[in-house]
């Protein structure tokens, strides 16, 4: 089946921008009443996930009309099975959101046989839409953007994130972080791993990197910082980011550095 891209990413703008409208309408009088635990009392999720993710699988759902769905909160049958799915994390940030910190996003990728192909990032509160499309131009609100061209490590800004689920490798992540923080500018925590890699496609951050990641976590990112002209591996350097579980993202100039860095603790017995 033969997909126009272009077309689809029309389509996936325009659902954002009004789901987008949605999820900042509810944040400015949310009703913390309705907030539920997930698996833990630290991974939250509100009626604004749920009827964000609706709205988008509503419309997604016609715009290829074969596609499988793969979708942070399960409001529809889940598949990866298609050749062509969507990857759809409806609020991204969600904690941020329910404290009324304003850094969260929609994040919607599209996959041909488990290979990103499309990816929007829409900013909420900043009103930021990023997209790419394979073979194309990465964009911002309709401007093309690339990654930064900072050279070296030393004078790279950084991002990360920590999982809500701690596994043996607590202790190497928190020593890759310790050094990362000797040989950059910084790190930061944005709390919204579709938007740290929307800020390392545009060039606000050099790299970004993190473990215990999903699928819809990354998807639409992958996209958005490849076409913007940098480097995303999992930790070993290889290719399987979207579904590994583990990302390393940068502006291309300083992955070798990162992934050095990385695997110098996250290998370690």
């Amino acid at each position: 089946m033969k997909v126009d891209l272009k077309i689809a990413m029309s389509n996936v703008i325009e659902v954002c921008t009004e789901v987008a409208d949605f999820i900042y309408t509810e944040g400015t009088n949310f009703d913390r009443g309705r907030i539920e635990q997930k698996t833990s009392f630290n991974n939250l999720v509100s009626y604004v996930d749920k009827e964000a993710e609706q709205r988008l699988v509503r419309v997604l759902k016609n715009v290829i009309p074969n596609a499988g769905f793969i979708t942070e909160e399960g409001t529809v049958e889940q598949s990866k099975s298609n050749e062509y799915n969507w990857i759809i994390d409806p609020l991204d940030g969600t904690t941020n959101f329910l404290h009324g910190l304003p850094i969260y996003s929609i994040s919607v990728g599209l996959t041909r046989n488990n290979v990103p192909i499309l990816g929007v990032v829409y900013h909420v509160v900043r009103n930021e839409c990023f997209h790419a499309i394979e073979d194309d131009n990465a964009y911002c609100n309709g401007r093309i953007i690339h990654v930064s061209k900072i050279p070296t490590l030393q004078e790279s800004l950084l991002a990360t994130g920590f999982p809500y689920y701690h596994s043996e490798k607590k202790d190497p992540y928190l020593d890759i972080i310790k050094d990362f923080l000797e040989k950059s500018h910084g790190i930061r925590r944005l709390g919204s791993a579709a938007i740290d890699l929307a800020y390392v496609a545009c060039g606000r951050l050099e790299g970004y990197f993190e473990y215990n990641l999903n699928a819809w976590d990354v998807a639409a990112g992958l996209v958005l910082v490849r076409q913007a002209g940098g480097k995303v591996t999992d930790f070993k350097g290889g290719d399987n980011c979207l579904f590994g579980g583990e990302l390393c993202a940068s502006n291309s100039h300083i992955q070798s550095e990162m992934l050095s860095v990385v695997q110098g603790q996250w290998n370690r017995k």
